[in-house]
C-alpha cells in the first residue's frame, strides 16, 4: 500500500479531485444530522468550489451531483443523479438543491459527464427538482460576469425569477453576481480619478484583482445552504454587494445566518482601486 500512497500523493489534483478529498475526510460535526443536497452545474470553476465547500461540511450526506453521463465516483459522499430520474420509491428525497450558473470553460473527461444548467432550463430544472421532493433552493450566478449569456448578464430577472418562485418551493435564494459596494467617493482628487479611469478598463482588471473569487463565493453559498433550514420561508435575493461582504467576512457563516433571519448588518467600506 505504500506504493499506492505515493502515486496519489504525487498525482496532480484538479479542484474537483480535491473536493473529493474533503468529502472523504470524517465528517466535523458527527452530532448533526446529515441532509440530503443536490447540485446542478458542478463543472465550471464556481460549481467545483461548492462542491468542494458542501462535501468538506460534514452538513450533508450525500452530495448529490446531476450528470448526463455515467460518472464513477470512487467515494460515497459524491452520488452521481441523472437529471430526469425519478427518485427510487422509498428512498429519502434531497432537501437542498443548488442550481449554478457558470462560465464555459475547458473540461475533462469527468466534467464532461456533469450536467450544465443553462438559463432557458431554469424553470423546468426547478419543476423536476419540486417533484424529487426539493423544499430548498439555491441559484447561483457566476462570480464573474465576462463572456456571458445576456440572461445571465441581466441575472435571470423578472419572469425566470418569477415563474421559479411562483413553484412554491418553502425556501428559494437567488446568489447574484459579486462586486464591491458601489457609490463610494474618495475624498482626494488623484483618487477619484483613479477610480473613473479603473470604471472604465474594469474588463482589463486581472483575475486576481477583482472583488471575489470563486472560491470566495462557494464559501458563502455553500454557509447559506446550511443554514437555509432553520430560517423563515420565503424567496430571497442575495445582491452583488453581500456577496463581496461575505468574501472579507471572518465568520462567514455567522453573516449567512443573520442575513437569513433579517438581522442587521454592518457594511464595511469598499475598497478602493488602485492603478
Amino acid at each position: 500500500m505504500p506504493a499506492v500512497a505515493a502515486s496519489l500523493d504525487t498525482a496532480p489534483m484538479d479542484l474537483l479531485h480535491e473536493a473529493l478529498r474533503a468529502g472523504h475526510a470524517a465528517s466535523p460535526r458527527p452530532a448533526v444530522a446529515a441532509r440530503r443536497v443536490l447540485v446542478a452545474g458542478g463543472a465550471g470553476v464556481l460549481g467545483a468550489a461548492v462542491l468542494e465547500q458542501l462535501l468538506g461540511s460534514g452538513r450533508f450526506a450525500p452530495v448529490e451531483v446531476l450528470v448526463t453521463q455515467p460518472l464513477n465516483a470512487a467515494l460515497r459522499p459524491l452520488v452521481p443523479v441523472f437529471y430526469g430520474a425519478a427518485s427510487p420509491d422509498g428512498a429519502r428525497s434531497e432537501d437542498t438543491a443548488l442550481v449554478i450558473f457558470d462560465r464555459e470553460r475547458h473540461v475533462n473527461g469527468r466534467e464532461q459527464a456533469f450536467y450544465r444548467p443553462q438559463p432557458e432550463d431554469l424553470r423546468t430544472l426547478a419543476q423536476w427538482l419540486l417533484r424529487r421532493g426539493v423544499r430548498r433552493l439555491v441559484v447561483v450566478m457566476p462570480h464573474t460576469q465576462a463572456s456571458l449569456p445576456e440572461a445571465l448578464k441581466r441575472g435571470l430577472a423578472t419572469l425566470d425569477e418569477q415563474a421559479v418562485a411562483a413553484l412554491g418551493f418553502e425556501q428559494l435564494v437567488f446568489v447574484r453576481s459579486a462586486q464591491a459596494p458601489a457609490g463610494a467617493r474618495s475624498a482626494h482628487v488623484l483618487q477619484r480619478v483613479a477610480d473613473a479611469l479603473l470604471s472604465q478598463l474594469h474588463l482589463m482588471v486581472a483575475e486576481r484583482d477583482r472583488p471575489v473569487r470563486a472560491l470566495k463565493v462557494a464559501q458563502f453559498v455553500a454557509a447559506l445552504a446550511v443554514q437555509l433550514a432553520q430560517a423563515p420561508h420565503g424567496t430571497r435575493v442575495v445582491p452583488p454587494e453581500l456577496v463581496w461582504q461575505a468574501a472579507q467576512s471572518r465568520d462567514v457563516a455567522a453573516l449567512a445566518r443573520a442575513w437569513l433571519h433579517g438581522e442587521a448588518l454592518e457594511v464595511p467600506p469598499a475598497p478602493r482601486p488602485r492603478l
